[in-house]
C-alpha cells in the first residue's frame, strides 16, 4: 500500500505531460491556420478583387460585395422601406462588374507618400495622370472646353463648391457677398453656404427674386438638380460672379449640345461614372488667381486630395474613354455612356407609363435636342424625378412616406411641398419596387 502514492504521482505526471503536449500541438495548428488565413487575404478573390502584401490593389467594384451583403440583410417585399431620397449611383454597378480587372490598380506601399504630386502646377496635389484623363474624357465627350483652363481637384464637388465661394468672395468687403440660385435649386446649397457662418459669403435665396444691389455669386446647375432642365444665369448684372455646376452634363442624362465654356465649372466622378465613394471632383477654372485661391482653400481644409483616389479615378476615366473609342471603331461594342443611356431611357419609359396610368402624379416634359456625342436627336432623362402630387395632396413627401417610399420634399429646394425629388440611380430591385408602389397607390385610391 505504501507504493500507491508513488504510482499515483507517476500517473498524474503522465497525464499532465500528455495534456501539455496536446495543448502545444493545438496551439501550433491554430497559429498555422491564422498565418494561412492572413496570407490568403493577399491572394486574388472573387470579382477581380486582388490584394498584395505591401501593396494596395483596388477594383472599381470593391465595395459591391459590402453593398450586396447589406441589401441581403434587409427584408424584401412590400414591407420594406425604399429610400430614394439620396442620389446613390448604384445603377452603374453592373457595367463595372463586367469590366473586371480593366479598372483594377495596384498601388505599391512606397507610392503616393509625399503630399506633393506636381509642385510646378498651381494645384500642386493634382496627380498628372488624373489631369491627363480628365482632359481626354472631356475631349471625347465634347462637354467642356479644357484649353486655357486650370484643373483643381477636390474631395468631391462639394469641397470645390466651398473653395469656389472662398475664391470668389471679396476678402475685405463690409458684408458677406450674396449667394443665390434659381429655385428649385440644389437642396444642399443653402446649408453648405451657411454651415460655417462665414463672414465672406451668405445664402440669399432664389435668384429669380434677388434684388439687392452690389456683387453676388450665382450658382447655375445645368442640367438642374432637382428638375432636370437646362439652366442659364438669371440675374445677369455687371457685378455678378457665376459658378456652373455641371455634375449631370453627361450623355446618359442630357443631350450634349456644345462644349461648356464658362469661367468656373464643377464636375464630379460620382455622377459621371457612378463612383461616389471615390470622393473625387474637379473644377475647370479660367482665371489663374481664382484657381490659386481654390487650391489654397483645399490646402487649408484637407492639405490636398487622396492620391490613391485620384489614381483610381484616372484608371476608371481611362476605361470610360477607351470604351467610347472602341464603340466608334468596332460594331457591337458598347461604351459606358451607351450602356448607362439605355438604362436611364428604359427607366424613364417605365416611370412615365406608370405615372400616366395613375392620374395622381405628374412629371416634367422635356424638349428633344441634338446630341453631338450620340449624333442624334434625344430627349433628356435626368438622374432625378421631379414628381408632383396632383389634386388635394399638399405634402407629397409625407404622402409617399406613408407608402414606404422616402423622397425629398420640394420645400428643401425652395418650392412647394407638392413636389418631391426621387432618385433614378438606385438598384434595379429598388427601382422596380418603386414602380410597384406607385401602381399600388393607384389601386388603393
Amino acid at each position: 500500500m505504501a507504493k500507491l502514492p508513488n504510482m499515483l504521482s507517476l500517473w498524474n505526471l503522465l497525464v499532465l505531460s500528455l495534456a501539455l503536449n496536446v495543448s502545444l500541438i493545438l496551439r501550433m495548428v491554430s497559429e498555422s491556420q491564422e498565418r494561412y488565413i492572413g496570407s490568403s487575404c493577399f491572394k486574388k478573390q472573387g470579382d477581380g478583387h486582388v490584394f498584395h502584401e505591401g501593396s494596395l490593389t483596388i477594383s472599381s467594384s470593391l465595395s459591391s460585395n459590402f453593398a450586396n451583403s447589406s441589401r441581403a440583410n434587409h427584408p424584401q417585399g412590400n414591407g420594406r422601406v425604399i429610400n430614394l431620397d439620396h442620389g446613390d449611383p448604384t445603377v452603374y454597378e453592373t457595367f463595372w462588374r463586367q469590366m473586371g480587372d480593366k479598372t483594377t490598380i495596384t498601388i505599391p506601399g512606397w507610392q503616393s507618400m509625399s503630399y506633393f504630386s506636381d509642385a510646378s502646377n498651381i494645384c500642386w496635389f493634382l496627380e498628372p495622370e488624373l489631369a491627363k484623363e480628365l482632359v481626354r474624357l472631356h475631349n471625347v465627350v465634347g462637354n467642356a472646353v479644357t484649353d486655357g483652363r486650370h484643373i483643381v481637384v477636390g474631395t468631391g464637388s462639394s469641397q470645390l463648391f466651398l473653395a469656389a465661394l472662398y475664391a470668389l468672395s471679396p476678402p475685405d468687403a463690409a458684408e458677406p457677398i450674396s449667394v443665390v440660385s434659381a429655385a428649385p435649386y440644389y437642396s444642399s446649397y443653402p446649408s453648405m453656404t451657411d454651415y460655417q457662418k462665414s463672414g465672406l459669403y451668405k445664402w440669399a435665396g432664389d435668384a429669380d427674386s434677388f434684388e439687392k444691389e452690389g456683387p453676388y455669386i450665382e450658382l447655375v446647375t445645368s442640367p438642374n438638380n432637382p428638375d432636370g432642365y437646362v439652366r442659364r444665369s438669371v440675374v445677369n448684372r455687371s457685378q455678378g460672379l457665376l459658378v456652373h455646376d455641371l455634375a449631370y452634363y453627361w450623355p446618359q442624362y442630357t443631350p450634349i449640345s456644345s462644349p461648356a465654356d464658362h469661367e468656373l465649372t464643377l464636375f464630379t466622378v460620382s455622377k459621371s461614372t457612378g463612383h461616389a465613394g471615390m470622393r473625387i471632383g474637379w473644377a475647370l477654372v479660367k482665371d489663374q488667381e481664382v484657381a490659386k485661391k481654390m487650391t489654397k482653400f483645399i490646402e487649408l481644409n484637407t492639405i490636398g486630395v487622396s492620391k490613391d483616389s485620384q489614381l483610381r479615378a484616372a484608371k476608371v476615366l481611362r476605361a470610360v474613354s477607351d470604351s467610347c473609342v472602341q464603340e466608334r471603331r468596332f460594331q457591337g461594342e458598347e461604351s459606358f455612356f451607351k450602356f448607362s443611356y439605355n438604362i436611364m431611357s428604359q427607366r424613364w419609359k417605365q416611370l412615365r407609363a406608370t405615372v400616366e396610368r395613375s392620374g395622381m402624379f405628374s412629371l416634367p416634359r422635356f424638349s428633344p435636342a441634338f446630341c453631338t456625342f450620340f449624333t442624334q436627336i434625344l430627349e433628356p432623362q435626368p438622374a432625378f424625378v421631379w414628381l408632383k402630387c396632383e389634386g388635394e395632396i399638399e405634402d407629397c413627401e409625407s404622402f409617399l412616406r406613408r407608402h414606404k417610399i422616402l423622397t425629398r420634399s420640394g420645400r428643401h429646394f425652395g418650392v412647394s411641398p407638392k413636389y418631391v425629388r426621387i432618385s433614378m440611380l438606385d438598384t434595379d430591385e429598388n427601382f422596380m419596387q418603386f414602380l410597384d408602389r406607385l401602381s399600388a397607390i393607384q389601386i388603393q385610391s
